[in-house]
């Protein structure tokens, strides 16, 4: 496919690379329910969505390299995503533990596997397999997301648009790629209009600024990889580290992700405006 018709026609092409890899995930969340099974985890939409972005990116005449996948400092970037995304976390749950600590709830950290869910994670898993399958099933995960939406959907809106641009528009599809799990659990009566309402404000918008500052990452570092191991600690931490209280598990689950998202979206805001600057 030409370069120019990937220019002139921007949004149909992302467009329909966006639906597709959302309808196999429609279909998976809605009927084969992979995630509430044994793997506990949604990974064939994912594993599918991997293939279309080789496979599309092949048609597009885009390398890999163009595409986020880079190579060069690529150890160095990935190190870069860890270290945002521990101290950003380890500054939230010790705030979580400090509150706890100071109403009297706070019992211990826990280390096991569960499956995150807008109504509360599920599961609790201490069997070796089960930290297996979250690793594998967060590495598919990031590679897919990351891949289609900082790597391959940037790119596209960028023949067109200015790169904040393009930012904006991938994020905010970005954003509703998550609405499928308030979607499915007001489907399936477990939560009602008003809570999905809520659900969906929140998971969209916090999700479309999440995609936003791996954008800003992308665009810092020059590959995906930074951006990739940062979402990767934190749906990992969010699986297997968990905060018991005398009262409950992850209880405030919501308040600790808030401030660590928060914390690594202003350092990566600042980090993007100081390299502004000085390119300019």
């Amino acid at each position: 496919m030409e370069r120019y018709e990937t220019r002139k026609n921007a949004w149909l092409c992302a467009a329909l690379i966006y639906f597709i890899c959302f309808g196999f995930r429609f279909f998976e969340y809605f009927f084969i329910r992979t995630d509430c099974t044994f793997f506990g985890e949604a990974f064939i939409h994912k594993t599918l969505g991997i293939i279309i972005l080789f496979v599309t990116a092949k048609l597009f005449s885009y390398k890999p390299t163009e595409i986020g996948f880079s190579q060069k400092s690529a150890v160095k970037n990935i190190l870069r995503g860890f270290l945002i995304g521990f101290c950003c976390f380890a500054f939230s749950y010790a705030i979580e533990i400090r509150i706890l600590k100071d109403t009297f709830r706070f019992n211990y950290l826990g280390f096991f596997v569960t499956s995150y869910s807008v109504n509360g994670n599920l599961g609790n898993q201490t069997e070796l397999i089960f930290f297996i399958i979250c690793i594998l099933g967060n590495i598919i995960n990031v590679i897919m997301e990351e891949g289609i939406f900082r790597g391959l959907l940037q790119k596209l809106f960028e023949r067109r648009y200015s790169f904040f641009a393009s930012a904006v528009f991938a994020s905010i599809l970005f954003g509703l790629w998550h609405c499928i799990a308030p979607a499915r659990s007001f489907f399936d009566g477990l939560s009602n209009k008003n809570q999905l309402i809520i659900n969906l404000a929140i998971l969209i918008g916090s999700s479309t600024l999440v995609g936003l500052k791996y954008a800003m990452l992308y665009k810092i570092t020059g590959s995906i990889y930074a951006g990739m191991t940062e979402h990767f600690v934190n749906n990992t931490l969010i699986n297997i580290l968990h905060v018991v209280s005398y009262s409950g598990i992850d209880q405030l689950q919501t308040i600790r992700i808030s401030i660590a998202q928060t914390v690594s979206f202003i350092i990566v805001l600042i980090l993007y405006l100081r390299k502004v600057n000085l390119n300019e």
